[in-house]
């Protein structure tokens, strides 16, 4: 598959920026998402925050849990749209076997990095993470600042 057509057929939703910052991530899945109409319509206009978003792991399903979904103005009267209620994840079994046993016994976490438009579905990207510590952050932090810098000295020559 070339390039053109792989952009095409992955259009970013949103990105949890955060998770970068307070995580290593160590792994990412594909998972589909159970959605209703209204939410669908709200995801085609970008109305979408998971910055605090996780993915809870309960008897043998995931759920994602924290997800904003703003609904439109125009949403149909006869529902009540829910903004944050708690989202099916849609994932293999043994790929939630494996993730239950890296969570409770290895004490990662499993967050959501993105969702995104995948042949007319939309998808979440979860990543299986480890927390940073904080001098991790702060190392981070030096790590872009003298990037920042580096790339203004080499701008002036």
């Amino acid at each position: 598959m070339n390039k053109s057509t792989n952009k095409s057929s992955r259009k970013t939703i949103a990105v949890n920026k955060r998770a970068k910052f307070e995580y290593h991530i160590e792994e990412r899945l594909e998972a589909g998402i159970a959605l209703e109409g209204w939410e669908v319509k709200s995801l085609r206009q970008g109305r979408v925050q998971f910055a605090d978003s996780y993915v809870l792991l309960k008897d043998s399903e995931a759920f994602l849990f924290g997800t904003l979904i703003n609904p439109l103005l125009s949403a149909s009267t006869h529902i009540n749209p829910d903004p944050t209620r708690t989202r099916k994840l849609l994932l293999h079994r043994n790929e939630i076997n494996r993730l239950i046993g890296m969570v409770e016994r290895k004490g990662y976490a499993v967050i959501p990095t993105a969702m995104y438009w995948s042949r007319g579905k939309v998808k979440v990207e979860i990543g299986l993470a480890k927390g940073k510590k904080q001098h991790d952050k702060r190392r981070d932090q030096k790590d872009r600042d003298w990037q920042r810098q580096k790339a203004r000295i080499m701008k002036k020559g």
